[in-house]
């Protein structure tokens, strides 16, 4: 059976030598290569959503490739695919890269300037290694975990336009529809999830800053369990130890999230930062957040054009979410979307602060009454990104009073 390669770099050049070397290799099959990171994920994504057995038994990655950094994408393509085997080729062969290498997940290691035996040797040996992991996949084991899990950033225009809120309100949805879900905060100076839900917690996403290997117990040492079910990773509680989240630290801790919840929701605030910024570009959705005032609105432009100047989400790429709506105001959702650019949630949240008060005084913003119009629109934005079970339960959630009923996946 052929050997599928899929080659991957920022350098038209490397890539095409590489490319034609892989294709004098035996029984080898190189794919069109991919130009950078994205495109990596995204076509690794597209093929698992088929089947495990589409995926290219071998990815190749090319030192120079963008804009995350070869040895953070190697770990992402480990996290998310786990029966793909990676090799990194590069200039660099010393033991420290090897080691390094090795730590994110790569299988292999080859040196650059190209050598056949050395390439032939190297993608035989990853090639039976992926081969033997599938075939154990196939006798019912649970490694493989699909495409991993679904992942929405919910950002705001600026402070107090309700992002928060509706970070919280979208995760338990998601999770009182029966999807194992997670909500990071990543509002890493102001995060205030722990004060809307009544928690006191001990551990946050600081504590995973220093770990360059982040299991499946050292994740559940730092995850928080709320009474919702719902896996929270908080915010620290001294605001400015969030230095220490570094843009590749959110990648690797939204990667390790994505990889054991159904949905991970990430409240990112209304400041950028770097991890922000890293999140909101490897997101599957991104929410922006604003109110239907002038204030807000411009805010919610600014953001949305510093996205593209910096390369993080092109405006057609953003899904901008109306909140406190009200029929009378001047600045209705339609004018937002002509005046950002962006995609617009068909659910706009109603403005009706008095249905919330109680919960939010009270720090228990998750029993909301069922009857709030504000739920009711946050939970079937929810549905409308996709973010809940199908629904068989539908019923149950009426009669149980865990939230509104008549939630319908978007199909994909």
């Amino acid at each position: 059976m052929p050997t599928r390669i899929l080659p991957a770099g920022a350098d038209p050049d490397a890539v095409r030598s590489l490319t034609t070397l892989l294709s004098q290799l035996p029984d080898a099959e190189p794919q069109p290569p991919v130009g950078d990171s994205t495109q990596l994920v995204d076509t690794l994504a597209r093929l698992a959503a088929e089947s495990v057995d589409e995926l290219p038994e071998v990815v190749v990655v090319h030192e120079r490739i963008g804009p995350v950094p070869a040895l953070e994408l190697i770990r992402e393509v480990a996290l998310r695919f786990p029966a793909v085997g990676v090799i990194l080729v590069t200039t660099d062969a010393g033991p420290g890269l090897f080691s390094a290498a090795m730590d994110s997940g790569a299988r292999g290691l080859v040196a650059l300037p190209l050598s056949y035996e050395e390439l032939a040797s190297r993608v035989q040996a990853v090639a039976q290694w992926s081969t033997g992991v599938r075939r154990h996949l196939g006798h019912g084991s649970d490694v493989f975990g699909g495409v991993g899990g679904t992942v929405v950033t919910v950002s705001g225009a600026k402070g107090g336009v309700g992002t928060t809120l509706a970070a919280i309100q979208l995760a338990l949805a998601a999770q009182a529809s029966g999807r194992p879900t997670a909500l990071l905060d990543l509002d890493l100076q102001t995060g205030d999830v722990a004060s809307y839900l009544d928690i006191q917690f001990r551990r946050s996403v600081v504590d995973l800053a220093a770990i360059t290997d982040i299991s499946p117990r050292v994740l559940a040492d730092a995850v928080f369990r709320h009474d919702t079910g719902l896996a929270l990773l908080l915010a620290p509680g001294e605001g400015e130890r969030g230095e220490e989240v570094t843009d590749r630290v959110a990648r690797q801790i939204v990667s390790a999230l994505r990889s054991r919840y159904e949905v991970v929701v990430v409240d990112c605030g209304a400041e950028l930062s770097g991890a922000g910024a890293a999140v909101v570009e490897m997101a599957d959705t991104a929410l922006l957040v604003t109110t239907p005032d002038v204030i807000a609105v411009r805010a919610a432009k600014r953001t949305v054009r510093m996205w593209d100047r910096l390369q993080i989400r092109k405006a057609e790429e953003t899904t901008v979410v109306v909140n406190r709506h009200t029929r009378s105001t001047e600045i209705q959702p339609a004018l937002v979307q002509r005046i950002t650019g962006t995609a617009l949630a068909r659910t706009a949240i109603p403005a009706n602060f008095k249905e919330l008060q109680a919960v939010v005084d009270a720090g228990r913003v998750h029993e909301l009454d069922n009857r709030s119009s504000v739920k009711q629109a946050l939970w079937g934005l929810a549905g409308e990104l996709g973010l809940v079970r199908a629904a068989e339960g539908a019923a149950a959630h009426r009669g149980s009073g865990r939230g509104p009923g008549g939630f319908r996946r978007r199909k994909e």
